[in-house]
């Protein structure tokens, strides 16, 4: 397992796009846009550019070809400014002209290698031309960069050999040259083609020379175009991030129980952008939260209403019970002189009075704690505590096995007495009721950073299907076998709102043959015992 847990989420976004942020996908998407298009338009340009150049280079190869053919064929023009040979300036030029030369004779050559043309004036450094006669015989050359001719090697004169005469630029990528664009003449009344090639290395260098600043120029704009749609992105969305964070704050307040207030409007929505996507969920969020706040308003209403009826009926039928009561003991004072059935119906008259009474006692209970009564706070040795419920519950159950794990030294808390027995006793009564005769009942305590009541039993466990609901008020796994020993389905509940007024949880966790129920009260000798803090 890595020990870096922000690089394995960074790994996992890069394997998994979907968990991007809609910022970041947004930006991701502009830069990759921003860059095909840069690519086309470099490709094209690139394109452009080349077909330019090209078209240029071949003006050049055919112009310098065709002045080539014509100096093989006709022989070198005059020097300007100077008459026929044998005449000097200012000489009478009358009289039967001179014998024009012969046009089949070559320019003078000087002795280099490859045809004499080459040295006629106005060819380009890096020129390559060649003689082609009949049996493929070739007087090839090139001139170098201090303009003298050079040889090239048999296979470039090969190469050269072989390009036919049709006056077409092509491109040929002689052996030892480079690659050149070379055109072939057949001067008139010669049986020999004139090959000339110009080098294409100036427009290579020039279509890198520009593919290279543009790939800097494309390079500093995606980086200016993903800085700049950082910040374009991050305020756009902006009113987005504010929505996020007021469904946070609202997701993270209890709607479960008490009186919830929320903000209105939660969130602020400018009207000049009310028709905006943004606007839209905006206001969708404030009516739907004004529709929530409603709703729980009303429920508030209706379980203040129920829990004040609760405790009133709990406290007004206090009064003609203890009065039920009172008298079903006096009817019982003298058995002898009623009959058997009345002195039956009196039994059970005063059984189910103080089956009544305690219904009544746990609703009043539950009903001053949902008003957040405050509790005594006393310092309670949970150890003793511990030792007397036990000892009750082994005497109301002895049909069960109790076994108790406590620390060596006492463990003490800060709360009510007799609402942490209370607690206890509803534990113990739960698993002495709902769990067969023979079943093993453990009750430990620890004291750490809080202190930890444990209830496990071995019994058959409670229905997974209860789980969730074990601690509402009247639930029950068996309603007819609850009733029969004298449950009310309270008792769990009245455990639940004890601990939490207590400042602790309770929780539970149960499979067939193991039932546990943990109890976390906060550790006595960390608590501020300067003022009463009770939640109810």
């Amino acid at each position: 397992m890595s020990s870096n847990p922000r690089a394995e989420r960074g790994w996992s976004l890069l394997r998994a796009p979907r968990g991007w942020s809609l910022r970041t996908r947004l930006i991701i998407l502009l830069v990759a846009l921003l860059a095909v298009v840069c690519a086309g338009i470099g490709v094209a340009t690139e394109f452009a550019l080349q077909r330019f150049l090209t078209n240029q280079l071949d003006e050049q190869v055919v112009e310098t070809a065709h002045r080539s053919a014509t100096i093989f064929e006709f022989g070198p023009p005059p020097p300007p400014n100077q008459g026929p040979p044998g005449r000097r300036p200012g000489e009478d030029m009358a009289g039967p002209p001179p014998p024009l030369p012969d046009r089949r004779s070559p320019f003078p050559d000087d002795g280099g290698p490859g045809p004499a043309f080459l040295n006629a004036p106005g060819q380009a450094i890096d020129t390559v031309g060649a003689i082609v006669a009949g049996h493929r015989r070739v007087v090839a050359g090139v001139i170098t960069d201090d303009g003298s001719r050079a040889e090239i090697s048999a296979a470039a004169a090969q190469q050269l050999a072989e390009i036919p005469a049709d006056g077409k630029p092509r491109t040929v990528d002689l052996d030892g040259l480079g690659r050149y664009r070379v055109v072939g003449l057949n001067p008139h009344h010669l049986r020999s083609s004139v090959v000339t090639g110009l080098p294409t290395a100036v427009v290579d260098d020039t279509l890198l020379w520009v593919l290279v600043i543009f790939c800097v120029v494309a390079a500093v704009a995606l980086v200016g175009a993903a800085s700049a749609g950082i910040v374009i992105v991050r305020r756009q969305l902006a009113p987005l991030a504010r929505v996020s964070v007021a469904a946070r704050q609202v997701a993270d307040l209890e709607l479960d129980r008490g009186e919830v207030r929320l903000p209105t409007p939660i969130i602020e929505v400018d009207p000049a952008a009310a028709h905006t996507e943004v606007g839209q969920l905006g206001s969708a969020l404030n009516r739907m939260l004004d529709r929530i706040a409603g709703a729980l308003s009303a429920r508030h209403a209706s379980e203040t209403r129920v829990r004040q009826f609760v405790a009133d009926a709990s406290h007004e039928l206090r009064t003609p019970l203890a009065a039920i009561r009172g008298y079903t003991e006096l009817a019982q004072r003298r058995p002898a002189e009623l009959p058997d059935d009345v002195a039956h119906a009196i039994d059970r008259v005063q059984s189910e009075t103080e089956r009544m009474t305690h219904l009544v006692e746990d609703l009043l209970l539950l009903a001053r704690l949902d008003e957040g009564r405050p509790l005594q706070r006393d310092p309670v040795d949970l150890t003793r505590l511990v030792v007397d419920a036990v000892s009750d519950a082994h005497v109301a159950g002895p049909d069960h096995n109790w076994e108790l794990e406590l620390p060596d030294e006492p463990v003490t808390v800060t709360g009510d007495e007799a609402r942490l027995h209370q607690v206890l006793a509803n534990l113990l009564a739960n698993a002495r009721t709902h769990t067969p005769a023979g079943t093993s009942v453990t009750t430990s305590l620890e004291a750490g950073g809080e202190v930890v009541l444990t209830v496990l039993d071995d019994g058959p466990g409670i229905p997974p299907w209860l789980l969730p609901d074990v601690f509402e008020r009247f639930a029950r796994g068996d309603s007819s076998r609850s009733r029969n020993a004298g449950s009310t389905g309270l008792g769990l509940a009245i455990v639940n709102a004890v601990v939490r007024a207590h400042g602790g949880t309770i929780s539970v966790d149960s499979v067939p043959g193991r039932t546990r129920f943990v109890v976390r009260l906060p550790n006595h000798s960390q608590q501020d015992h300067s003022r009463p803090q009770w939640d109810a």
